[in-house]
């Protein structure tokens, strides 16, 4: 069973998250494929089989299967692309479905945009912020006061943290197994740190010890959910940004996103592909 790699957000030639790619004709078990995921060893990889209608995709990390995954869609369109041509893509996950338009930049990269399943946001349960915030190490004056933190979903859940400071950003560390345990209880993908840095540039880390992972240089499906968190705040910024991710590890990502004012609607989140050889 072929495993295509891919890394998705890429900034141009370099960073972007890498994810595997399995196109296959039945769907395999699914020890098979967290077995694989594992072998693989990126935070995601996603598993394609082809419907009269669309394509029907799973996405497993080393761990655990996730309901979505928004770095392994765009790496599964430029995979599409590359063997079906550009155009649209509907994707049938397990409890939603989802589209993915691709277009073709150069020779084997493409340029892909998801439009995530339907957005919502409520506040987090104050005990359990009090928890996650130590955790990670981090004080409630280190918050920024106007942005609630809640948790977000677009697919799946993230908690979303925004932070007063950049430098807090950049020291992100946090206790692993304790993490791992808060987020699985609460059904959490990613813990989402954010810092705005003006009304149309955002940086982002997300914690991703459910799955296994430490730490994702850029991810999709939290910058959907915190682009419906935003709507949901009536956030007065634009509706349509870039989150720099990844930087911290060396991996620099960009996601481009967009939103419109009606509420819940799917997030378009845009990113570029690069080959990983």
């Amino acid at each position: 069973m072929e495993v295509l790699k891919l890394a998705a957000f890429a900034d141009g030639n370099r960073g972007g998250n890498p994810a595997g790619v399995v196109i296959c004709k039945k769907m395999p078990e699914e020890k098979e494929m967290l077995s694989i995921a594992a072998d693989v060893g990126y935070s995601e990889t996603a598993f394609l089989t082809p419907r009269q209608e669309g394509w029907r995709i799973r996405y497993f990390s080393p761990e655990i299967e996730v309901p979505f995954c928004g770095h392994a869609t765009i790496a599964s369109g430029a995979v599409l692309g590359a063997r079906e041509g550009e155009g649209h893509y509907r994707l049938i996950l397990n409890d939603a479905e989802i589209s993915v338009e691709v277009e073709k930049i150069s020779e084997g990269d493409f340029a892909v945009t998801l439009v995530s399943p339907e957005t919502w946001s409520k506040t987090a349960p104050g005990s359990y912020v009090d928890q996650i915030l130590e955790v990670f190490h981090i004080c409630t004056s280190q918050l920024n006061p106007d942005f609630p933190v809640r948790i977000a979903f677009a697919g799946a859940k993230h908690l979303i943290l925004v932070l007063a400071e950049k430098s807090t950003l950049s020291a992100m560390n946090y206790d692993f197994e304790k993490a791992k345990d808060l987020m699985l209880k609460e059904d959490v993908g990613t813990v989402c740190l954010v810092w705005i840095e003006s009304e149309n540039i955002l940086h982002a880390r997300n914690a991703f010890a459910a799955g296994g992972v430490y730490e994702d240089p850029a991810t999709g499906a939290a910058a959907a959910a915190l682009a419906g968190y935003l709507r949901d705040i009536k956030w007065q910024g634009s509706r349509q940004f870039e989150i720099l991710q990844g930087a911290d590890m060396g991996c620099p990502s960009r996601l481009l996103v967009e939103f419109t004012g009606q509420s819940g609607a799917g997030i378009r989140v845009t990113g570029k592909t690069r080959k990983i050889e």
